[in-house]
């Protein structure tokens, strides 16, 4: 199984950031993407999905954005705990 990194908020935001800013400089997001990763030593498939969950954040993409993630896992972890306390 290969070894998950860690990566601090800056490195993730001035990655993303680069994409939206540089895109249009390559023929497709992707493109920019690779380059991106390559040049940060980045991890291409990890960016990828960096920037999908910011332009679902910012409404440009559809799902759920990272507020609206974190507010599901809580709730599935308080009706977890409820069903477990209702058992006992």
């Amino acid at each position: 199984m290969p070894k998950t990194r860690r990566y601090p908020p800056e490195i993730r935001e001035r990655a993303v950031r680069l994409v939206f800013e540089h895109e249009h400089e390559y023929p497709s997001q992707w493109s920019a993407i690779r380059s991106i990763a390559e040049k940060s030593d980045l991890n291409k498939e990890t960016l990828r999905q960096w920037v999908r969950q910011a332009e679902r954040d910012h409404g440009h993409r559809p799902g759920l954005s990272t507020d609206e993630r974190e507010r599901l896992h809580n709730l599935e972890r308080e009706v977890k705990e409820l069903r477990r306390a209702t058992r006992s």
